[in-house]
C-alpha cells in the first residue's frame, strides 16, 4: 500500500519547515508567490493529498460551502452555481450542491445534510413549495451562516442577493406597451415567493404608469413550468376579449405559452407578443426567439459567495451585511417585436 505523503515530506524535499509548507498551501500572505508556486508544484509531483479532516479540526473550518438549489433543470441555477464555484475555488473553498427538487421536505433534508457535513456556510434559494423557512434559522443557530439568493424571504433576518424583480416585471410590461400591445396578460408564479410576487407588482405598476386599467382576468395563477404556460394561454384565449400580449413570470412558462399559441395558429409577435423572465439558455434558440429579463446569474453567484465569505471571515453567524440587489437587464428578441419577421 502506498504511503501517504505528508507536509514533512514536502518540507524535506524543499529544505523548508513544515510550518512554511502549510502556510504556502493555505495561501498565507506572508509567504512569497515564488515559494507558494514551488510548494504547490512539489505537492503535485509528490502526489500530496491534504487531510482536510485534520485541517478542519485545527482551524475549526472545513473550507466547504453548501449550495442549496430548487432544481438543476433551468440553466439559471446552473449559471449561478458556476459563478459561485469559480470564486469559491479561487478562495480555497470546495462546494457541495444539494437539489431540493422544489420540495420543502427535501430542502430541510439538504440543510440537515449541510449541518452534518459541518460546512462553513450555506447559500440557498428557496423551493416553490416552501412557506415555513425555520430550517434556515436552525442552521444559523448551529453556528452556520446562511445567505439566500434569487428566491428569498424578507421575513427572515438573513442576508441575500437578488435581482430587482419589481423593476424586471415593470420593464418587461413597459416594453410590450411600447411595442403597441394594449391588452397585456401575466402568467404569475406562487405568490408566497417574493420574486414572483414582485414581478406581478412590477407588471401592475407598468400598467398603472401607462394609464392602462388592471384587469384581474388577465392574471393567471400559474406555476414555473411549461404546462402552466400552456394552461395560461388556453385560459387567456378563451376570454371574451383575449389579450394581445403575455408576460410570463419565467422562461419555462413563456415556452409553454409559445407552444400553445403555435398549436392554435397564432402568429408571434404580430397577433400576440410574448415576454419571459430569466434568459434561460433555450430562450435565444426557439422560434421566435424569446424576449426576456436577464438576472445577471454569474454576478449573482459571485456576490453570494463574497457575502458568505465576509460573514465567515468575521467569524460571526449573526453578522448582517447589507442586502445586494442587482439590476435586471432586458434582452429583446423576436417574440415581442411587432416589426420582427418570423
Amino acid at each position: 500500500m502506498k504511503r501517504r505523503i505528508t507536509l514533512q515530506d514536502i518540507a524535506l524535499d524543499l529544505n523548508l519547515t513544515p510550518a512554511t509548507v502549510s502556510r504556502a498551501l493555505n495561501n498565507h500572505p506572508e509567504i512569497s508567490d515564488k515559494t507558494k508556486r514551488m510548494v504547490e508544484e512539489t505537492a503535485i509531483r509528490l502526489d500530496y493529498n491534504r487531510n482536510k479532516i485534520a485541517s478542519s479540526l485545527r482551524s475549526g473550518k472545513t473550507h466547504v460551502i453548501g449550495v442549496l438549489i430548487p432544481t438543476a433543470e433551468p440553466a439559471f441555477f446552473g449559471s449561478v452555481v458556476h459563478g459561485i464555484t469559480n470564486i469559491a475555488n479561487s478562495n480555497g473553498y470546495d462546494v457541495i450542491i444539494y437539489q431540493s427538487n422544489e420540495s420543502h421536505e427535501y430542502e430541510i433534508k439538504g440543510i440537515k445534510a449541510f449541518i452534518s457535513a459541518r460546512v462553513d456556510g450555506i447559500l440557498a434559494s428557496i423551493s416553490k413549495d416552501t412557506v415555513d423557512c425555520s430550517h434556515f434559522l436552525h442552521a444559523k443557530r448551529n453556528g452556520i451562516p446562511v445567505v439566500l439568493f434569487d428566491r428569498v424571504n424578507n421575513d427572515l433576518d438573513i442576508p441575500s442577493v437578488t435581482v430587482d424583480d419589481y423593476q424586471g416585471g415593470f420593464l418587461a410590461t413597459e416594453h410590450l406597451i411600447e411595442q403597441g400591445y394594449k391588452r397585456i396578460a401575466h402568467v404569475s408564479g406562487p405568490q408566497h415567493i417574493k420574486a414572483f410576487y414582485d414581478r406581478l407588482k412590477g407588471y401592475m405598476g407598468a400598467l398603472q404608469a401607462n394609464g392602462i386599467k388592471y384587469d384581474p382576468a388577465l392574471v393567471f395563477a400559474g406555476d414555473i413550468s411549461i404546462e402552466a404556460g400552456k394552461c395560461a394561454a388556453e385560459n387567456f384565449l378563451a376570454l371574451p376579449a383575449p389579450p394581445d400580449a403575455i408576460f410570463a413570470v419565467e422562461d419555462f412558462a413563456a415556452l409553454g405559452v409559445i407552444k400553445k399559441l403555435k398549436e392554435r395558429g397564432i402568429r408571434m409577435p404580430k397577433d400576440m407578443g410574448v415576454f419571459g423572465f430569466c434568459n434561460d439558455l433555450f430562450s435565444e434558440h426557439i422560434t421566435p426567439g424569446l424576449s426576456t429579463i436577464d438576472q445577471q446569474t454569474i454576478l449573482m453567484g459571485q456576490e453570494s459567495f463574497k457575502m458568505i465569505l465576509n460573514i465567515i471571515d468575521n467569524d460571526d453567524a449573526s453578522y448582517q451585511p447589507a442586502k445586494v440587489v442587482l439590476n435586471p437587464v432586458p434582452v429583446i428578441r423576436e417574440s415581442s417585436l411587432r416589426a420582427a419577421k418570423v
